[in-house]
């Protein structure tokens, strides 16, 4: 196959495949509720639109210098959309739902797939699973808004990227980084002061000396911390896992509730969300008889590091690829209140959104596919283990928008679990409106719908 036809995969999107374990695999969902979306509609939108990224026709495959991108030599809109007939209520939906997310992606094409189900209640359903390797949910609602217009008479304008090699990026990317952590170099306006004065060329040296100093003292501080954080408490939620998952959604709540609770106590809408999340976990750990007051959980919580990015190797608009790092958040299941429980959040994730965690587990998670294979499991286990639930906070478009034509009513996705992590909590706003979804493994939570219930009850309870 032509150098054309094949691509390296960077570090930071093949970790998913040298993480992936069979009862846990990496694979997202999206699901959308799309007023009047016919078969007809959505083939022409996936050929003229979605394919517009080269890297949909590739498919991951392994050699043994790595993980490389090579094009599906027989690839068909056909392998990676499926019409699903009859009417499907909102119960039989969620199962049906659930099904597909046990249904393996077949390795030999393109790891994605979409579901239609037309005629579905309350509009018609369309379901997508994508393999964690071909980029992360910000990457992908955002695909979807470029797509997506705010009117029906208005078409997308075409975007799209092609599928090119840039094994050079991960390196720039490292020494970017190790360059911002270390400083260890006179700015050249120190330089120039240096050769006029020599007394201020010493004093620039000995701040350029001291920054460096300082950040690798940081750094070391940092890494410390993470790793002497105590892996989480054995509960139900930890329980080795069967590798069959069900996924709920909740009705649509308005954002302006979030809003407002948000506004009324000082903290964000992804604190509420945890705080929601403390208080489930926290029923059922009770209900487990656990010791609460000794109880060790946390929430891994995806962080964007876009921004954080040095500005060479900062993504495009648009590009596909994973571009986050992870924050472990301390769930105090022990609180008693409702208001201590989101206090005690707020100040946990103001902690670590000065720090330098988000960076360091990126950087950790892209070194997964390049440490020799005996080497993975335990590099997991050391991250994942202080872990109990995934919980993902992911904004959408503030106004309606319109697929092929058609009004989105609602949009709702399920995030992966890395490790031996069961839980997934995940909420997205849309059009003034917010919906939770869970998705879990059966070992450790055999009714998923209870444990949304009392996120939505705990949502209720706070002052607004």
């Amino acid at each position: 196959m032509s150098q054309k036809e094949s691509h390296l995969l960077l570090p930071v999107d093949s970790a998913w495949l040298a993480l992936e374990r069979p009862e846990n695999t990496m694979t997202i969902t999206v699901m959308l509720r799309v007023e009047g979306l016919t078969e007809a509609r959505l083939r022409e939108f996936l050929r003229i639109y979605w394919l517009a990224w080269e890297r949909f026709r590739f498919m991951p495959v392994r050699h043994t210098t790595g993980w490389w991108w090579e094009e599906d030599p027989v690839f068909s809109l056909n392998h990676h959309l499926e019409v699903v007939p009859g009417e499907l209520g909102r119960q039989a939906l969620q199962g049906w739902a659930s099904a597909r997310l046990n249904q393996p992606l077949p390795t030999y094409r393109p790891l994605w797939k979409f579901w239609l189900v037309p005629d579905a209640e309350g509009g018609a359903a369309l379901l997508l699973r994508m393999h964690h390797c071909y980029a992360d949910g910000l990457s992908l609602l955002g695909i979807f808004e470029r797509l997506c217009p705010p009117s029906p008479q208005q078409a997308p304008v075409l975007y799209g990227a092609r599928e090119e090699a840039d094994t050079g990026r991960w390196s720039r990317a490292a020494n970017a980084w190790l360059r911002e952590l270390t400083a260890s170099e006179l700015p050249q306006t120190d330089i120039a002061e240096s050769g006029t004065n020599s007394r201020n060329g010493g004093s620039a040296g000995r701040n350029a000396l001291e920054r460096a100093t300082w950040k690798s003292l940081r750094l070391v501080n940092e890494l410390s911390q993470f790793l002497v954080e105590p892996e989480d408490t054995v509960s139900c939620l930890k329980r080795p896992l069967l590798g069959r998952r069900q996924c709920r959604w909740s009705q649509p709540v308005a954002l302006e509730r979030f809003r407002c609770i948000a506004t009324t106590t000082g903290v964000t809408i992804n604190d509420v969300l945890l705080s929601c999340v403390a208080s489930a976990v926290r029923k059922r750990l009770v209900a487990d008889d656990t010791d609460i007051d000794e109880a060790v959980l946390h929430a891994a919580v995806p962080v964007d590091i876009r921004s954080r990015l040095p500005e060479e190797i900062k993504p495009e608009p648009g590009t596909l690829g994973n571009y986050f790092g992870t924050v472990f958040v301390s769930l105090p299941v022990d609180g008693e209140s409702s208001l201590e429980r989101l206090f005690r959040i707020k100040h946990e994730t103001r902690k670590l959104k000065k720090s330098w965690q988000p960076g360091l587990s990126w950087a950790l998670a892209g070194s997964a596919s390049l440490i020799p294979e005996a080497w993975r499991q335990p590099v997991a286990d050391l991250f994942y283990r202080k872990g109990s639930a995934v919980v993902s906070n992911v904004p959408g478009t503030r106004d309606e928008r319109y697929l092929a034509g058609c009004r989105i009513l609602e949009q709702m996705f399920w995030v992966p679990q890395a490790g031996d992590i069961g839980l997934g909590v995940s909420i997205v706003s849309y059009a003034g409106q917010v919906q939770f979804g869970v998705v879990a493994d059966e070992a450790v939570m055999a009714d998923p719908e209870s444990f949304l219930d009392d996120c939505l009850q705990e949502l209720e309870l706070l002052p607004s």
